[in-house]
């Protein structure tokens, strides 16, 4: 087992290379200029400030008002270990996160899967947006982003009417 003072030498080196720190701060960047962008071309969305997270991961809520008044949420998350970008339909608490997963259960949900209702996982239904993305292309990024949650969205609010 790996003593608190080896892990503390291991991040002090780390952070002497001033590459993490770098990196760190461009994804924060990138993700609040995201945010800032999806958010004045979607009025009629909500987006929420932005977590930062403990570079697990980062994300932020962007939902339109027909899942909101379903308590539902929308987040664009950000998975650092695995260098990848998500999108997650929550709840706005465990309850209603457990009767949408189980009214959701009783549907094909086509190429989506449910999650699984456990401690640490806050997501009804999670999709993978882009991994490995090239953030030396941020506006592609972006577009790819943007078009990928915009599909998501429209599905589970198809899935919902059925």
């Amino acid at each position: 087992m790996t003593s608190m003072n080896e892990l503390v030498r291991e991040y002090t080196l780390q952070l002497s290379k001033n590459m993490i720190q770098k990196a760190y701060r461009g994804i924060m960047s990138f993700m609040a200029d995201l945010r800032s962008d999806l958010e004045g071309k979607y009025p009629d969305f909500t987006a929420t400030g932005l977590y930062f997270g403990y570079m697990d991961m980062t994300y932020f809520a962007f939902t339109p008002l027909t899942l909101k008044e379903m308590k539902l949420k929308v987040a664009i998350v950000y998975l650092h270990e695995e260098n990848r970008f998500e999108v997650w339909l929550g709840g706005n608490n465990r309850q209603i996160q457990s009767q949408f997963i189980e009214l959701l259960s009783q549907k094909d949900l086509g190429r989506h899967e449910l999650s699984i209702v456990q401690p640490g996982v806050d997501s009804i239904i999670a999709s993978q947006l882009i991994h490995q993305p090239d953030f030396d292309n941020p506006a592609g990024l972006k577009q790819q982003i943007e078009a990928k949650t915009l599909g998501f969205i429209n599905d589970i609010i198809l899935l919902l009417r059925e």
